[in-house]
């Protein structure tokens, strides 16, 4: 423990943003870096728990308190505060691959499970995380890590997301030869292309990606794999087949009205502008059309992560205003800690998207849309509440509460219902749970079919990036136990 009584003298303090007017008008970060003392003042609130939430349990059930990649969150809490930053670096990538990307979209369960947040005032340590790794990267600590010897055993990883970059990763550094397939015109998936600059730009990516490279890591782009290439070819070239894709299928909104003009996945609007920042012109950043919320009235249907990223989007591109709706009741403002910590909490959060311009409206189910010459104009909304019934909590419509809602533009964000299965998984042959991910344990990671193994959000579903890095570097050591006997990856 550096500072035993740094809980109980300092302050919790976070990074400060640029005010909503000026970062409004731009889609680069607009988090401000602390200074060195200030960083290390909040290091030294750590208490250096007997038992650290923060770090995990280890289990990889959802849902568990703390970080799923164990983070070993006090130690280098502690070498901060000692102003060890390289040693902080060195312990904090033994974990994670990628903490420049967990320290700025991750949703922090260390911290809702760290002791201090008993009294609303955890550590701040996604903040202090992501001091480590930018100081790592201006310092030039992060250079590739060659492996002494090479195996020969060759291995193909679809998907550049999180959990196939940090698979490819761990591979190459247990001296096997990886190649990373990606159906996309750039690597790294929704990393690239789902979330927007202004919460993460891409040349943090940009240099991960040369890392590996120069680790040994070969990158096919352009290479959609089940349709480009088939799976059995990967399997005559390859001696193992990690299926690292993402649970892409959008879930939609089946009502009246779906197929109007100017209705859309949240995905596709999203996509459309990375493309533009990425410096694509408008015909190769929407080859089908431009979706824009410029002078339209927005309704983002869903709460989570995706559709925050379309308000703060919507607001960048000019909407005339922005409403998100949302089918569950409003959260509490503040959870019982007696009985939710050290577990993650429900409760409301509102995030810099929401802070920028945004109504916000709960309980509410959208029941069609209606529209003028093939365009969306309105939806027919209504309020609901939640009910117990024969088959658990069941939804209601309030009577003559149903009530019309303006709308040029309506984005769907509720999430996603799991990998696309035609071609790639399809091809694979590979058994399927009973929620339609491709079927593997978290032990070794195989599939039902010989030669595959599956990680990430493919394999548990809809995910946290964190979730995704923790899969795939527990499937590169099952792997390198497949290939070799035994592994000395941690995992």
């Amino acid at each position: 423990m550096g500072k035993p009584t740094g809980f109980l003298e300092y302050e919790k303090k976070e990074r400060a943003y640029e005010k909503p007017e000026a970062r409004k008008k731009n889609y680069s970060e607009f988090l401000k870096r602390m200074d060195n003392a200030e960083i290390r003042t909040q290091a030294a609130r750590c208490m250096d728990c007997g038992i650290p939430f923060c770090q995990g349990t280890g289990s990889v059930a959802p849902g568990t308190p703390g970080c799923p990649v164990n983070n070993q969150i006090p130690d280098w809490n502690n070498l901060v505060l000692r102003d060890h930053w390289k040693a902080a670096s060195d312990n904090l990538h033994s974990t994670n691959n990628f903490p420049e990307f967990t320290g700025r979209v991750c949703p922090a369960p260390c911290e809702a499970s760290c002791v201090l947040n008993i009294d609303d005032n955890p550590v701040s340590i996604k903040t202090i995380e992501c001091e480590i790794v930018d100081r790592a990267f201006d310092e030039g600590w992060l250079k590739p890590q060659l492996a002494p010897r090479g195996t020969g055993k060759r291995i193909a990883i679809v998907g550049s997301g999180p959990a196939g970059l940090a698979c490819a990763q761990q591979l190459a550094r247990a001296g096997h030869a990886p190649t990373v397939f990606e159906k996309s015109d750039r690597i790294s998936g929704l990393l690239r292309y789902g979330i927007p600059d202004f919460k993460m730009e891409k040349h943090l990516i940009d240099k991960r990606i040369r890392q590996l490279e120069g680790e040994g890591v070969i990158f096919r782009p352009r290479m959609h794999i089940g349709i480009d290439v088939s799976v059995q070819r990967l399997l005559d070239d390859y001696q193992v087949l990690v299926l690292a894709g993402g649970a892409e299928k959008p879930r939609d909104l089946p009502i009246p009205g779906r197929e109007l003009d100017g209705v859309h996945y949240a995905m596709d609007f999203l996509t459309q502008q990375n493309k533009r920042v990425a410096g694509d012109d408008e015909n190769k950043a929407a080859p089908g059309g431009t979706i824009s919320a410029k002078g339209r009235h927005v309704v983002v249907i869903g709460g989570g992560d995706t559709g925050s990223d379309c308000i703060g989007t919507s607001n960048r591109h000019g909407a005339l205003s922005v409403t998100q709706l949302e089918i569950m009741p409003q959260p509490p403002a503040k959870e019982n800690k007696a009985t939710t910590w050290p577990d993650w909490p429900l409760k409301l959060r509102t995030s810099s998207s929401h802070e920028e311009g945004c109504e916000r409206d709960f309980a509410v189910v959208t029941k069609r849309a209606i529209g003028e010459g093939g365009k969306v104009t309105a939806l027919i909304c209504a309020r609901i509440e939640w009910v117990r019934g024969a088959r658990g909590m069941e939804m209601k419509e309030v009577a003559g509460s149903e009530f019309e809602l303006k709308a040029d533009l309506v984005l769907l964000a509720m999430g996603f219902a799991g990998p696309v299965v035609p071609g790639l998984v399809d091809q694979t042959r590979a058994t399927l749970d009973p929620r339609g991910n491709v079927a593997a344990s978290t032990g070794d990671y195989k599939t039902s079919t010989d030669k595959i193994f599956a990680c990430g959000d493919m394999r548990r579903g809809q995910s946290l990036v964190v979730w995704a890095i923790r899969e795939g570097r527990q499937c590169a050591r099952a792997v390198d136990e497949y290939l070799m006997g035994s592994s000395s990856l941690p995992r």
